[in-house]
């Protein structure tokens, strides 16, 4: 018996039977030998840490563009708190860890430049439109290389979890692992928790400033909402998972108390930060960036990498443009703009 099947034996011996085990998986677009040592969700997690994509989200902005300080997160650290939270949702409730590990650390690797404001331009210029979560699964499926082969061939729970990881509230389609709908939530309390608190960090908000209604449900610290919103997921979901044969039968969700209290904490902020006029200036600075280079490299797509050239040719150049454009970190994505723009004795 090689490790892997010693491991994926433990799986099935300690994990939920409402689990996706690793052993149970659908498997790869591409068949492939398994692994000696590690399950195909350990081999999709450090596919995914070793590409590029990954580590671009270094550079890519989550809601501050351009910040003066070290400490606002990125795609990158938001990843990761995204990563934490979902793993201690899914310990307590014996799901498969590396599941989850792999989809979080995927979930996002579509996203533009510039955060929200890239994906709306890009949004507006695609003739189908542009979401980040369908774009995620392309540059893991065709964007990235695996062997020389496009895509870097994950298991099907994987892309399935970063295509349904989007949107909240009124959605009916979801991930078809619990794994998968746990990174949804994970997504949610992350993200609003942490823009809050780089939003005090930045003197936007103060803690007294958030809607006393939400705030009294959840809490009063950055900690205590993230960790009301946990253990409830946590302890509504356990209920749900008691009495179900099948993973198929379950939608998670927060109880409705703490649902209510999280949609109107969200609500705030895309009213007051996420669509207010706070750095309004540079996200219309961001936005003639990425304007500018879509028509530029639409006009001269010779100037792009010769992947993006390829799929010009077989897909289009409004597809090729866009798959450059919402590569790009934000550094990268000014140097081109400045390259094309600026006198090299200006940039030099």
């Amino acid at each position: 018996m090689t490790i892997r099947e010693e491991i994926e034996l433990l799986e099935k011996q300690q994990l939920s039977p409402l689990a996706m085990a690793a052993s149970d998986s659908a498997g790869r677009e591409r068949v492939e030998e398994p692994d000696i040592l590690r399950t195909c969700f350990m081999r999709d997690r450090d596919r995914i840490i070793h590409s590029k994509a990954f580590r671009r989200l270094n550079q890519k902005t989550q809601v501050y563009i351009t910040p003066s300080g070290d400490h606002y997160r990125t795609r990158l650290t938001h990843t990761l708190e995204v990563n934490q939270i979902a793993k201690t949702i899914g310990k307590a409730l014996r799901l498969n860890e590396d599941l989850m590990e792999a989809i979080a650390l995927a979930h996002d690797v579509g996203h533009t430049p510039f955060a929200h404001t890239g994906e709306e331009v890009l949004n507006e210029l695609m003739p189908g439109g542009f979401k980040h979560n369908v774009n995620s699964v392309r540059v893991l499926s065709r964007i990235e290389k695996h062997k020389n082969m496009p895509g870097l061939n994950l298991s099907k729970e994987v892309l399935d979890g970063v295509l349904y990881h989007s949107g909240y509230g009124k959605a009916t389609d979801h991930a078809a692992t619990l794994e998968g709908q746990i990174i949804r939530f994970s997504d949610k309390i992350a993200y609003v928790q942490h823009d809050i608190d780089d939003s005090i960090r930045a003197g936007v908000l103060k803690e007294e400033d958030l809607p006393e209604e939400y705030t009294a449900v959840l809490g009063h610290s950055h900690g205590d909402r993230i960790t009301t919103l946990v253990k409830d997921l946590v302890q509504h979901a356990q209920k749900l998972m008691k009495n179900a044969v099948s993973r198929d039968e379950i939608t998670l969700c927060f109880t409705p108390e703490v649902d209510n209290a999280m949609q109107g904490l969200r609500a705030y902020m895309f009213e007051h930060v996420y669509q207010s006029g706070i750095c309004s200036m540079e996200r219309e600075r961001a936005a003639l960036v990425v304007r500018y280079l879509f028509e530029h490299y639409s006009k001269y797509p010779e100037q792009m990498p010769a992947l993006y050239q390829q799929i010009v040719l077989e897909e289009g150049i409004s597809q090729g443009v866009c798959d450059y454009i919402s590569g790009m970190s934000d550094a990268y994505c000014i140097a081109a703009f400045k390259e094309i723009t600026m006198p090299r004795s200006f940039i030099s």
